[in-house]
């Protein structure tokens, strides 16, 4: 079993207007992202946009993707019924994906108990046939309760969570349970990354690694070699980032950075206004001039 650690990357789905997925594309993306030398890469979470794609594209993304890719792929699993999830998670293992990644279902709230009651009969059907990791995302679905993930990552059932709550609280009760029991502890928000990676965190799941590997893989080299200074000036730097990706809908900074790096990754899902369209003329020419800047803080010591 691959260990899922250090920096993986949350990658967006590169699509023709449809939207209709663009192989080739999405080939490109995944030879940059492995040659950036991350840990893994998550295919179809929510910087994936998943939701726009019926099962048998996804399917298909994940099994070519895997026969591509040179770094583990974590196959995002999440569907709105739990038939539908367990489809898609049977053939990202038989393809060969390192982990799954698995959201409670979308759209419709539900209770605690229903969610703890999904996730087990989830890893009933899937009778371990690749490591599953629970994906707390409470901003677009049914929050898991701390109690619930902790009732759940003690059956041994899962190998791990990514909490993308950005909830520290949560995530200290999440650290002092990873203290007793083993399992893997993924931040999934990289507002709180830095301080996640330094109390204890196995690592991280990046929306912003799939547009500024450089950035993400020197932050995380700088906080386990105990580099204050550097780690200092690149958490500077990743939250400017994220004050920018705040001012479109997710994951739509992340597409237009990739874009501005030469990346075909398709159009935005929903076009926007015209204020949101100077916004992101904006972000492009501030990007092109901070990129460079920020690729020699990353590789300085």
């Amino acid at each position: 079993m691959t260990a899922i650690r250090g920096v993986n990357v949350a990658a967006v789905t590169a699509w023709r207007e449809g939207p209709e997925l663009d192989l080739g594309a999405t080939f490109e993306l995944i030879d940059y992202l492995s040659a950036s030398g991350v840990n893994g890469i998550a295919l179809l979470g929510s910087t994936g946009e998943f939701l726009h794609f019926e099962i048998a594209e996804r399917i298909r993304l994940v099994t070519l993707a895997v026969k591509r890719s040179r770094a583990p792929v974590i196959a995002g699993v999440a569907h709105s019924s739990l038939d539908g999830a367990v489809v898609l998670a049977r053939e990202a293992a038989a393809a060969g994906a390192a982990a799954l990644l698995l959201m409670p279902p979308y759209f419709f709230r539900y209770s605690e108990e229903d969610v703890r009651e999904f996730y087990l009969h989830f890893a009933k059907e899937l009778k371990d046939a690749a490591p599953i990791f629970l994906y707390n995302i409470p901003f677009f679905t049914t929050a898991i309760a701390c109690e619930t993930a902790l009732e759940l990552l003690a059956t041994g059932l899962f190998a791990g969570i990514k909490d993308s709550s950005g909830n520290w609280d949560y995530f200290v009760r999440l650290k002092e349970a990873h203290e007793q029991h083993a399992f893997t502890l993924l931040a999934g928000n990289d507002v709180v990354f830095t301080r996640a990676r330094q109390a204890g965190a196995d690592g991280v799941v990046s929306g912003v690694a799939c547009a500024i590997p450089e950035l993400m893989l020197g932050l995380d080299a700088a906080i386990l070699s105990g580099d204050a200074g550097k780690t200092r000036r690149l958490e500077a730097r990743l939250q400017e980032f994220i004050s920018w990706l705040d001012h479109f809908p997710t994951p739509l900074g992340i597409r237009e950075a990739l874009k501005v790096r030469g990346l075909k990754v398709g159009p935005a899902g929903v076009p926007l206004g015209p204020r949101g369209l100077e916004q992101l003329a904006a972000f492009r020419e501030w990007f092109k001039a901070w990129l460079p800047i920020v690729q020699k803080d990353s590789r300085s010591a």
